[in-house]
């Protein structure tokens, strides 16, 4: 025989977050205490009805016991974006208007010490495709792509180049 459902002494609680409940798993929790002790479900019954598995239900009751009773504490919301971001974007273009102050004039944006600069702002490494991403997020890219090596000959290049007709016919 099943042992009766506990945290009756959580239900107006529970009841009260079903109705201001901001969050699907605000609400799931509720959910996991008012129904086995309002209804009578059973757990697994619980557990179909607010679509987890028995193990993840009774995790949400117990967690929303606890944390009821101050024995624990609440879980922190999600944040919606950006979960594992390293600065906010108004610190990540404040950090490239920085660093970049040079490259708003006209000049060239070399990747490894700009890493450094950063990595110095924010207090923690960071990886280069962090840093590719970060510049993106904020507007910069590559404007033009390298045509010629630096140390090439434009006239031997140019010599180069085949001189054919605009159309080829048959001979």
């Amino acid at each position: 025989m099943a042992r009766k459902a506990g945290g009756a002494d959580q239900l107006e609680t529970a009841k009260e977050l079903l109705r201001i409940a901001k969050s699907a798993d605000e609400l799931r929790a509720a959910q996991a205490v008012v129904l086995p002790l309002e209804l009578g479900l059973s757990l697994e019954q619980t557990a179909r009805a607010i679509g987890r598995s028995v193990g993840a239900t009774c995790n949400l009751r117990t967690r929303y016991c606890k944390v009821a009773r101050g024995e624990r504490e609440a879980p922190r919301p999600k944040r919606a974006l950006r979960n594992r971001a390293n600065a906010t974007l108004e610190r990540e273009a404040q950090i490239l208007d920085e660093v970049l102050a040079g490259a708003m004039r006209g000049g060239v944006v070399v990747i490894p010490p700009l890493k450094e600069k950063v990595e110095a702002r924010l207090g923690k490494p960071v990886a280069l495709s962090t840093l590719y991403r970060m510049l993106v997020r904020n507007g910069w890219r590559k404007l033009a792509p390298d045509t010629a090596h630096p140390q090439g000959d434009a006239a031997v290049r140019e010599d180069w180049k085949k001189n054919s007709r605009g159309r080829w016919t048959k001979g």
